[in-house]
């Protein structure tokens, strides 16, 4: 021993500066992974029919999910991140191609038959393949559009990064997680009694707009407990990834596909139905991708918008890849997006049109606080029946509640005649119960919300303004050309179609010029806007007879019975089923068979329909196995409620 200096003192230092080595020499093969050029990792963790509102780390009778919270520690938590559409294929055609739906031909769900791209458009995934990417999809597609063996390595249920042929190849991973998903709750109503939750349901305080029942406080919890099994399986692919040296490496995002499973949310335009949950972790490693004032992030909340649109461009964005000219989003990560600019972005374009085979169409604009919903049939309800929301028993004590009385006015309004245009202050009113839209003191708002949303749907142009039918048969070999060709026809559409928005009395003679008019499409616009007037629009009761009984187009007298039968008490049950005999194509069936259930919901009207033999044998060019199924499902489901 040196005197006066024992051991200890010597090995201080020593210690230090071990620590020290230790720690640059851990570091190292992270910061080689950036240094070398590698792009960055990316994850995509879905959970299926889920809004934020089921996540404990939204709402506080959420779900407490540990790994999605353990993600937020160190990644951002988006408050507003919306799906474009509030249903499956839909809103992933948008995720996959960062297009907005319906100017691209792929708004109905499911396809009756897949699309092509426009030229040059490709899904981001084979973006990403192009440039170097393995990308795997674990397994769910669901894609509007024709697939096709470029857009991922592996898309199966087996489908996984290990796979990929070197462990310096940045990958592109993306799992869905189907615990989640609506067919979760078609239980048997006994289930309610003999099966117990996880989450109290005595604890659940339910929204509004439901009945206060058990079975809904039930379902509630059921769901609650179906995240918290969703968040275990999330848990071990983050894990996979910690096991591999890749976390660090990688940008995951954990978000929802759409809105929630609880009536009433998934494919409707409500926040509910579009408000989806979404964090993003940020590796250590790729801090320097983002702005230095998010490249820290612990459980930081942002309230700027960003919609499936922008997922594609942001992706591209952090691989340091080109924009792409195609993509209707703009990119919410990178250096030069900082938290100001991001908690900038305060809108967001949604859009529901055909769910399987109850059809509707809708769109609407949130700007802020505030939502703007445009219903364009506004005389059908929400709750028109559709066979497979109605497996749920919730959904089913929500209608006989209504049928029987049992519903205050909030709770009701879900079946019952929708206000033409709406405006809703989401802070202050967050399930979308009370209407500002004529209320004085919002009178200029909803004037410059309205003619926001026209706009943006003429310069898209909008797809949905045209029957799908006729889509079909006359735009499905490239819808994109086909709308850019026909945009100034489908502005004038979307004219017609907001006279309901005037008074009557300004509107009623261009109206009955309109009937007159040469283009099918102007004619039929004008008949459902004189629908959308009601009793208003009596007498034009005769005009609208003779087009049912002399207008060439089925679907112009499908309207014109429509019109009859909910402003004049004209019994429609022999003419629909007259309409049903003509050798027409499947889709114009289907949306004769929409109009008749809605006659049957409002008026009691029972029919007796018989199947066409061509419903079980037609078939397309495109239309796959799945397709045929899904055509001959809707029709059948139809006819079976109709004949009923």
């Amino acid at each position: 021993m040196i005197s006066g200096i024992d051991n200890m003192t010597i090995f201080k230092p020593c210690l230090g500066l071990y620590l020290i080595l230790t720690s640059i020499l851990s570091v190292i093969p992270l910061m080689a992974h950036a240094a070398n050029n590698q792009k960055p990792n990316f994850v995509w963790l879905i959970s299926e029919d889920n809004s934020k509102h089921y996540l404990n780390l939204y709402h506080p009778q959420g779900a407490k999910m540990p790994n999605v919270e353990k993600l937020a520690e160190q990644g951002l938590i988006f408050e507003n991140a919306f799906s474009n559409a509030p249903v499956c294929s839909t809103a992933r055609t948008t995720l996959a191609t960062g297009a907005y739906a319906s100017r691209i031909g792929t708004a109905y769900h499911r396809a009756y038959q897949q699309v092509p791209l426009p030229k040059g458009l490709k899904p981001v995934s084979q973006l990403l393949r192009d440039s170097g990417y393995y990308t795997t999809n674990r397994a769910k597609e669901d894609y509007n559009f024709i697939n096709s063996d470029q857009f991922w390595d592996q898309s199966n249920g087996k489908a996984h990064w290990r796979n990929r042929k070197s462990k310096q190849q940045p990958f592109f991973h993306v799992q869905t997680f189907t615990i989640t998903h609506e067919y979760n709750l078609h239980f048997p109503a006994n289930d309610v009694i003999e099966k117990t939750t996880q989450h109290d349901p005595n604890n659940i305080v339910l929204p509004p707009i439901y009945p206060n029942t058990e079975t809904f406080r039930y379902t509630y919890a059921r769901t609650l407990d179906n995240h918290v099994k969703a968040d275990q399986q999330i848990g071990q692919v983050i894990q996979q990834l910690e096991q591999d040296g890749e976390l660090e490496n990688t940008f995951v995002f954990y978000f929802g596909d759409h809105g929630g499973v609880l009536p009433g949310s998934k494919g409707y335009l409500f926040e509910r139905g579009l408000n989806v949950p979404l964090v993003v972790r940020i590796p250590k490693n790729y801090r320097h991708l983002i702005a230095a004032d998010l490249n820290k992030p612990n459980n930081l909340r942002l309230d700027g918008f960003v919609s499936f649109v922008d997922f594609a461009p942001t992706l591209l964005a952090l691989a340091n890849l080109n924009t792409h000219e195609q993509h209707d989003g703009s990119a919410f990560l990178g250096k030069n997006i900082d938290k100001k600019a991001l908690n900038s972005r305060n809108s967001t374009l949604s859009y529901a049109d055909r769910f399987d085979e109850k059809s509707d169409r809708v769109r609407s604009l949130r700007i802020g606080d505030l939502k703007y919903i445009r219903n364009y049939h506004a005389y059908m309800p929400d709750g028109l029946f559709a066979n497979y929301r109605y497996k749920q028993v919730a959904f089913k004590q929500w209608r006989e509640h209504y049928e029987n009385g049992l519903l205050n006015k909030v709770q009701a309004s879900f079946f019952t005649a929708k206000p033409v245009e709406a405006l809703y202050d989401i802070k202050n009113d967050p399930y979308e119960t009370v209407n500002l839209a004529k209320q004085p003191e919002y009178a200029a708002i909803v004037k410059d919300m309205r003619n926001s949303l026209t706009a943006r749907l003429k310069s898209l142009p909008d797809l949905g303004f045209y029957p799908e039918s006729l889509l079909h048969i006359d735009a499905f070999d490239n819808p994109t050309a086909f709308g850019l060709r026909r945009q100034a026809n489908i502005s004038q559409l979307i004219d017609i179609a907001n006279l309901q928005l005037e008074p009557f009395s300004m509107v009623k003679n261009q109206l009955n010029k309109l009937l007159d008019a040469n283009d099918d499409m102007q004619r039929y616009w004008a008949i459902v806007t004189l629908t959308t007037f009601g009793q208003q629009a009596k007498s034009f009761s005769t005009r609208i007879e003779s087009l049912l009984k002399n207008d060439p187009n089925v679907l112009v007298k499908a309207r014109a019975v429509e019109f009859l039968t909910l402003v004049n008490n004209y019994n429609p049950v022999s003419k629909i089923e007259s309409l049903l005999k003509q050798k027409q194509h499947e889709l114009v069936d289907l949306e004769i068979l929409n109009i008749a259930t809605l006659l049957r919901d409002l008026k009691g009207y029972s029919f007796n329909i018989q199947s066409k033999p061509e419903w079980q044998t037609h078939t397309h060019p495109n239309q796959n196995t799945s397709n045929r199924k899904n055509i001959n499902y809707w029709l059948q489901v139809r006819l079976e409620y109709l004949n009923n």
